[in-house]
């Protein structure tokens, strides 16, 4: 990876990044990257299984999530222009409430009171799954509305309850809290359960040739009918880095793509990527999960445009594309990719 191979705005900053070597985070690092930005401390446990992704990315440092906290309490670390808070349990099938309250709450509670005493800006990770079925809307533009809303898993609920804090904490004047939706792209193998179905399908139309979806269970919504907010990576790390960098922006800001798609087109993008005939079948939902299933997800990110993202967001059967033939086929991660084809 060439730093600055893009532009140099954010040479000479000097950044945090808690999961950095997962999915967001090392791609987030990546972006940095092609920005001009080196000076890059990591905070993850990440296992060697994610430390792969980050051996063609440039950063000044990697330390343990556990002694975080303390280095940068005591300034062990020097001071940082921005933090980014992306470190988190993403299991929305985890059952330990004690483990997610500490892990995703109590965490990213005490880095943003350091942040904010140090001056440092702070932009932290919640997630889509707080909106819950989504009746109570997917509105970012009043934090009032966080009431209304009701997580259907403890992941959602640890993420819910670091925005309820920021508010009644007053933090939304000055930082800024991003609800992810189906983020997808590379370097999200080591997910387990938790990777996106393009990479999940892919797996599968390379074992079976065939893509299974699950069935649904209410009327409304065909089989594979169920509609997502999916959002490829890339575009997720450049909407990041806008609010970042944008010192008016505050409070909760949606990323996604602004549009619901249905997990049939998703398949038919993989096929199509992969130049195959689509061959789609329905499973049963697990029962363990059908109560807690979300149906329908579509990003509101007028609020995101009004800060002056203008950037086109990468249509899905071309993200989809992007991400099947220049990294799943070919088992490369981002940065080791471009240097392939010559971006080194």
């Amino acid at each position: 990876m060439v730093i600055g191979e893009k532009e140099n705005r954010w040479q000479g900053r000097r950044v945090l990044v808690t999961g950095g070597g997962g999915f967001i985070g090392s791609a987030l690092v990546w972006e940095l990257n092609r920005c001009g930005c080196a000076d890059i401390v990591i905070a993850d446990s990440a296992p060697e299984a994610e430390r792969r992704y980050l051996r063609h990315l440039v950063f000044a440092d990697y330390i343990e999530p556990g002694q975080a906290l303390s280095w940068l309490t005591t300034d062990k670390l020097g001071e940082f222009d921005f933090a980014f808070h992306l470190g988190a349990c993403s299991s929305t099938t985890e059952t330990n409430r004690d483990y997610l309250y500490h892990n995703n709450f109590e965490f990213s509670r005490d880095l943003a009171a350091w942040a904010i005493t140090k001056g440092t800006r702070f932009v932290y990770a919640s997630s889509a799954a707080t909106y819950g079925d989504g009746s109570a809307g997917m509105d970012d533009t009043n934090p009032e509305n966080l009431d209304l809303l009701k997580p259907l898993n403890l992941y959602g609920e640890s993420k819910h309850l670091m925005d309820l804090h920021a508010r009644r904490e007053g933090w939304f004047e000055r930082v800024v809290a991003l609800k992810y939706f189906n983020v997808f792209g590379p370097n999200e193998d080591h997910k387990g359960d938790m990777r996106s179905v393009v990479n999940k399908s892919f797996a599968q139309v390379m074992q079976t040739g065939v893509i299974r979806l699950f069935k649904s269970y209410r009327p409304e919504y065909a089989d594979g009918g169920q509609r997502r907010d999916f959002l490829y990576v890339k575009d997720a790390v450049r909407m990041t880095l806008h609010l970042a960098e944008n010192r008016q922006a505050a409070g909760i800001f949606n990323i996604g793509s602004g549009k619901a798609h249905t997990w049939n087109e998703l398949a038919r993008s993989i096929f199509s990527a992969l130049d195959r005939e689509p061959r789609i079948e329905y499973i049963e939902m697990p029962e363990a999960i059908r109560d807690k299933y979300q149906y329908f997800t579509e990003a509101k990110i007028e609020k995101l445009r009004s800060t002056g993202y203008t950037q086109a967001i990468t249509p899905l059967g071309e993200a989809v594309r992007d991400y099947v033939q220049n990294y799943l086929v070919p088992g490369k991660a981002l940065g080791e990719a471009e240097c392939e084809r010559g971006g080194c």
